[in-house]
């Protein structure tokens, strides 16, 4: 009878066991909720937060249909199944709205409140909030913020700044350099676009970090040189180029958080650093699926290093996740069951690149030649033709973009936000506390937890 009971006891253990992930997760049922468990005691000592801008559930879904490899019958995991441990509700608080926008989605996650849209780290009393990375500075940490947005934009500019409205660029701007945390600047690593709101006819405000201390560079060769602690790389006079759109001298998204990585853990004490992804939400309001996905490869590819350096580090606590969706973002679209990434793969630039460059004078049928690898059809190319005659670069991207859509079968609801659940994603010694169904403001919540 014993004999028996300890038979059972080992197979309990081994049906447990196989639910165990490979970073430390348990992802076993608890009242239909993914369960993430550490396994990984150890001291939080960095916190990085990534933020896909816009990055619904179905984005990562289309990407793992990009990511598949058609000679096996099961659907590859992409780097963000693997640390897949719950999902978030992104809803703001706002009188007029319900569904939330960068600014109120980024203070939650960044101030562990809800506020209203537009709110940047300010409660619905237009009163600053205190946000993770100043927590951080004040317990002596390095920190960081890096986007492929300009860096004064609505989600890094939650974490380092304070303002009644998303739209005043250059009070977030000089909020970078003007405000201090025990007389220091509260930001050390910046990195992303913006050069138009750094130096402007009011104020130079390169000039004055450069005063300063701070590194200035405008390439990924001067960034790659570069061994300070303090560093302001802007490559863009507003955003980034879209990825597969950049020049070599524009840093992509893994290089700029590799650099931040670099030189963010040569401080003892630790750092916090935020990434995100800036412009997948940028291509879901153009209902630009090309974009979308050249975005989403540029940012699962900053989580690969992420991931690498959190597991080298031991010490390091890594989530990632939306802060909203954009775009209502469909795999499959006019009754047909079916998603068709050749027709996405097929190009070397996105519509919006192609767009321009006809609009700049080159003809319609040289471009679509020059970046893609399918023939036009006859219908295809009159849409595109009709939208070019409107002399409205937009009408064009978009013509361009819905035949890319249409043969890869993905659709599009909105050209706004919606207010879906999020993914969240965990790596790290404290991955738990993100497991199931939370709120974004947990995410604050737990890291100002870490930073104690």
């Amino acid at each position: 009878m014993k004999k028996k009971v300890w038979v059972l006891v080992t197979i309990c253990v081994l049906a447990v066991g196989s639910l165990i992930g490979m970073n430390g997760t348990d992802l076993s049922a608890d009242s239909g909720k993914a369960k993430a468990k550490s396994y990984n005691n150890s001291k939080v000592k960095n916190v990085i937060v990534m933020i896909g801008d816009g990055m619904g559930p179905s984005y990562t879904s289309a990407y793992r249909y990009m990511k598949d490899d058609p000679r096996t019958t099961q659907k590859e995991k992409t780097i963000f199944d693997e640390h897949f441990v719950g999902m978030a509700t992104t809803h703001p608080d706002d009188k007029e709205e319900n569904v939330t926008d960068s600014a109120a989605a980024a203070t939650s996650m960044a101030a562990g409140i809800k506020t209203y849209n537009g709110a940047i780290s300010v409660d619905n009393d237009r009163k600053p909030v205190g946000t993770v990375l100043e927590a951080a500075k004040e317990n002596g940490k390095a920190t960081g913020l890096v986007a492929t947005s300009q860096v004064n934009h609505a989600t890094p500019a939650a974490f380092g700044a304070h303002d009644v409205s998303r739209n005043n660029y250059n009070d977030i701007a000089d909020d970078y350099f003007d405000d201090m945390i025990n007389g220091e600047h509260k930001v050390d690593i910046i990195l992303g676009g913006g050069t138009n709101y750094f130096d402007r006819d009011d104020r130079n405000l390169i000039k004055d970090f450069k005063q300063d201390g701070y590194n200035y560079v405008t390439s990924k060769e001067e960034m790659r040189a570069s061994e300070s602690n303090q560093l302001l790389g802007l490559f863009a006079p507003v955003g980034l180029p879209k990825a597969i759109d950049r020049d070599e001298s524009t840093p992509s998204l893994e290089e700029m958080t590799t650099t931040a990585l670099e030189q963010l853990s040569k401080d003892k004490d630790g750092f916090f650093l935020m990434v995100e992804g800036s412009q997948i939400d940028w291509a879901g309001h153009a209902n630009d699926s090309v974009g979308a996905m050249s975005e989403m490869e540029d940012f699962a590819r900053a989580f690969e290093a992420v991931i690498e350096f959190a597991k080298n580090d031991k010490h390091t606590q890594v989530v990632l996740t939306a802060d909203h969706s954009t775009g209502g973002f469909s795999i499959g679209r006019d009754g047909e069951y079916n998603m068709n990434p050749k027709a996405i793969k097929a190009t070397s630039r996105t519509p919006e690149f192609m767009a321009q460059e006809i609009m700049d004078g080159a003809s319609v049928e040289d471009v679509l030649a020059k970046y893609v690898e399918f023939e036009f059809t006859e219908e295809e190319l009159t849409s595109i033709k009709e939208a070019k005659a409107t002399n409205d670069v937009d009408t064009l991207y978009s013509a361009i973009s819905e035949v890319f859509n249409d043969r890869a079968g993905i659709g599009f609801t909105t050209g706004g936000h919606t207010g879906v659940d999020v993914p969240v994603y965990a790596y790290g010694p404290k991955s738990e506390v993100f497991s199931g169904l939370i709120d974004n403001t947990d995410i604050a919540n737990e890291v100002f937890e870490f930073l104690k």
